[in-house]
Parts: C-alpha cells; sequence; structure tokens
C-alpha cells in the first residue's frame, strides 16, 4: 500500500522526534476511549489506511505515528470520549504526559510518501504468534489515555499483527449484511491490550466496520453498481 504521510522532524533539548500523520484525515473514522471498552468505528478507506499505518509503525521503530481521528466526521452512535491515536515503539520512552508539548510542535511537515510491505508484515505477524504461547511472552501492547489520545506502546511483532486485523475488518466489513443500512458490523478487536493492575474488567476495543451516511451510496461487494431501473407504466 502506498501511504500519502506528512512528516515532522523537531529537536527538544537533547531529544529528536520524528512524526508522521495521514496526510488527509481518516473522514469517516472514529475513535472512543476504552473504559473499559472502547470502540473503532471505520469505513473501507478508514480501515484499509489503518491497516497501512499500523504496518508502517511495525517496521519505523524511531517513529511516532500520530492519527488525529477526532478531525473527522463524528459518528453518529456511540458513547464516550473521541480520541486521537497514537502509535509508538516502547524503546522510544515516550511519556503520555510530553504529548501535549510535541503536537503542538506539529506545524508544517513535509510531505512523504511512504510503501508498505505486507508479506513482511504477515511474516513479522506470523512470528509473534508464535510466540505467543511462550510462558515469558510479554509483546502485547500497552495503552494509555491522555489528553484526549489514545496511546499504543508496542514493537513490530504485535503492530503486525494489529495491521492484520485492520485489513480482515476492511475487506470482510462491507459483506455484512445489514451495513448496507449503516449498521455496524462487529469485526474484531486490538489483540492483547494489558490488562490495567488489580484486575477488573478486560480493557478491550472494538474494531467494527460502518459504511458512512448517506447509506444509499453504499454497495455491498458483487452487488450491481447502479439500481435497477422500474419498468415504464403501461399506456
Amino acid at each position: 500500500m502506498r501511504l500519502m504521510l506528512r512528516e515532522f522532524g523537531f529537536r527538544t533539548g537533547p531529544h529528536e522526534h520524528r512524526v508522521v500523520q495521514p496526510r488527509q484525515p481518516l473522514r469517516h473514522t472514529s475513535l472512543r476511549a476504552p473504559d473499559p471498552i472502547g470502540t473503532l468505528l471505520g469505513d473501507h478507506d478508514g480501515l484499509s489506511r489503518l491497516a497501512g499505518l499500523f504496518s508502517f509503525a511495525a517496521c519505523s521503530p524511531h517513529t511516532i505515528v500520530h492519527l488525529p481521528l477526532r478531525d473527522g466526521v463524528p459518528p453518529d452512535e456511540g458513547a464516550g470520549d473521541l480520541v486521537d491515536l497514537v502509535l509508538a515503539h516502547h524503546t522510544l520512552g515516550l511519556r503520555p504526559s510530553r504529548w501535549p508539548a510535541l503536537r503542538r510542535r506539529l506545524r508544517a511537515g513535509i510531505p512523504l510518501t511512504a510503501r508498505t510491505d505486507e508479506a513482511r508484515t504477515a511474516r513479522d505477524a506470523a512470528a509473534w504468534r508464535a510466540r505467543r504461547d511462550r510462558a515469558d511472552f510479554r509483546e502485547g501492547l500497552r495503552h494509555a489515555t491522555h489528553a484526549r489520545t489514545l496511546f499504543l506502546f508496542g514493537g513490530r511483532g504485535v503492530f503486525a499483527e494489529t495491521a492484520g486485523h485492520f485489513a480482515h475488518a476492511a475487506g470482510h466489513g462491507p459483506r455484512h449484511k445489514g451495513v448496507a443500512k449503516g449498521h455496524t458490523a462487529f469485526m474484531t478487536s486490538l489483540p492483547e491490550l494489558a490488562e490495567p493492575p488489580g484486575g477488573g474488567h478486560p480493557v478491550e476495543v472494538l474494531i467494527c466496520f460502518k459504511p458512512y451516511p448517506p447509506y444509499a451510496h453504499f454497495r455491498r461487494p458483487g452487488a450491481p453498481a447502479s439500481r435497477p431501473r422500474r419498468p415504464a407504466a403501461a399506456p
């Protein structure tokens, strides 16, 4: 997949930062913070681009990926706070409390075009799944919500696995019955979110397919491109 991005580079003290954003917003994609269950709604375009962005994040350990999802069209369903999304490798040591100051520096980015390697992403995801059953497995997604932003911290394998989840949702979501009428189709959820200390309800982010209104524009795969004409009235 070819990703059209904006790249920002700046220094704060001894630290250099590289941040990328989608050049065009994911207009019909929204995210509600997990408290303890969050929801990500997206159409085919949004879910496909999320798959590409997670794939990009998987192989970019020195880059922060910022998705300003609050800039899109507000969803017509759901409850909870709408938030942006930030992806970062845990090795970067990004602290959510520092993000608002960094976000204010995102003013004049330069165009960047990147291509993802789906075969490499699939191999990384398969290797991550093979390690998941080990007793010493510590490669899930860590998460935090701060400043109207959900942060996901991980590594190459879990970001690649998540890219596959979004690709599945984008490819199979349009085939669900009812979506042409605006119904939401639950597809999957983010993998391996770390549980909060002290127990409680497991934290989840549900990934759902939902076309954007007006729903008359939407056609399920295999459906005719236009509605058949009504027969002419008898004279």
